[in-house]
């Protein structure tokens, strides 16, 4: 099995300018090491949270580069397991989240993990491990992690877990995919801008795939195929992630626009990921007996 440490290399944004800390070939199955979102600087509740250095968040380990992945390929990542540790870290603070406006000072809040829950208090929340940022390099300039976008990045989409496959666009040679901000729990919108942050190691299978393209990162999973889009507003994401997919299934099946449409306004579903980064990320969800009822492969 490869091992990439977190040791290696890790990136704080993705671009065409970083250098590999590992070069595989497609079909490789590796498994990535990471910190958490704060660099494992926060360990106790006592820590000093204004006191960190606030230029190392939400490392991403990597960038692998992936032999002949060139752009106009997709890469595909195939999410094998996700470990995580055994304590994790949230925060709030002023003007960070959706309430932030009402929160006067920074608060750290450490909770241990046992038994396939998070202790929050007296309250047992049960895992739902994911991954908050995955990506590959942008076109042009480079992509702090917290921001996601067509590259992916801090997308903060929980169903970017174990079994789940994501398709990239590749823009850049190698791809110079790279992942990080592994979360034990959170919620879709991640309203208080942190979910249960935590360290771990992520083993993924990256394949990659030649003669088609995507504008913006794919996902499925044993239930739903869905399209990621990350804009200005959530208006725009969940729009063009709708407007991305309805044309997909278009495409792919050979029916008109107009009826893909009403297909989908009877059986899609538009969600949000987050609301609280640069960026909003929202994705548009179908059912798969749809697509297997329509006969449809929307990758391949």
């Amino acid at each position: 099995m490869t091992v990439l440490s977190r040791d290696s290399g890790i990136i704080y944004e993705f671009n065409k300018e970083n250098t590999p800390t590992k070069v595989i070939s497609s079909g490789t199955t590796i498994t990535i090491e990471t910190y958490d979102c704060f660099q494992n600087q926060i360990q106790s509740e006592e820590t000093v949270v204004t006191a960190i250095d606030w230029d190392k968040i939400n490392p991403a380990t990597g960038p692998i580069f992936i032999k002949d992945a060139m752009p106009g390929d997709i890469l595909k990542v195939k999410i094998e397991k996700i470990e995580i540790g055994n304590q994790g870290v949230m925060v709030v603070g002023p003007d960070l989240g959706i309430m932030g406006h009402k929160i006067e000072e920074m608060e750290s809040k450490i909770l241990p993990i046992k038994n396939d829950e998070i202790l929050f208090n007296e309250i047992a929340i049960p895992l739902n491990k994911m991954i908050g940022v995955i990506g590959v390099a942008p076109e042009g300039e480079g992509v702090n992690c917290g921001t996601p976008g067509a590259h992916g990045g801090n997308m903060d989409n929980k169903m970017v877990a174990e079994g789940a496959t994501l398709y990239f666009p590749v823009f850049v040679e190698g791809a110079l995919f790279g992942l990080g901000d592994l979360h034990a729990a959170m919620g879709d919108g991640e309203v208080s801008v942190s979910g249960v942050e935590v360290p771990g190691a992520v083993t993924v299978k990256l394949d990659l795939i030649k003669g088609e393209n995507l504008v913006h990162p794919m996902l499925e999973n044993e239930e739903v195929f869905t399209q990621i889009v990350s804009a200005v507003t959530l208006d725009e994401a969940a729009k063009l992630a709708a407007s991305l997919m309805i044309e997909r299934i278009s495409e792919k099946s050979g029916l008109p626009i107009s009826e893909v449409s009403m297909l989908m306004s009877a059986v899609g579903q538009s969600e949000i990921c987050q609301i609280v980064d640069p960026l909003m990320t929202a994705r548009f969800v179908v059912p798969k007996w749809m697509l297997e009822k329509l006969n449809v492969s929307l990758i391949g």
